[in-house]
């Protein structure tokens, strides 16, 4: 039986991934900062993208835990079928 590969994530990919998050978010809280703007449209601004922030982050979490949950599924599955296969005898005469 053939296994799934799993896939890896290597540390270059997290760094990339943290360095690009906090880019982005330094320059829109930079943006923002300079709006030439009052400061109640300026903390309006800075409240939706910390929404926009923290909903992302959560959806990311949700993802995660969702992947883990099918994951593990499918390795319950892998599992019976490997007990299924190693418990059965095609030339076992039945009595």
């Amino acid at each position: 039986m053939t296994t799934r590969p799993t896939p890896k994530q290597t540390p270059a990919f997290y760094v990339q991934s943290i360095v690009s998050f906090v880019v982005a978010t330094s320059a829109v809280l930079l943006a923002i900062a300079y709006l030439p703007v009052d400061p109640w449209t300026r903390s309006f601004f800075a409240l939706g993208f910390l929404y926009v922030v923290t909903s992302s982050l959560t959806l990311a979490k949700c993802v995660r835990d969702q992947h883990e949950a099918s994951q593990v599924g499918h390795r319950v599955d892998e599992a019976r079928l490997e007990r299924f296969l190693a418990e059965h005898d095609p030339w076992k005469v039945q009595a």
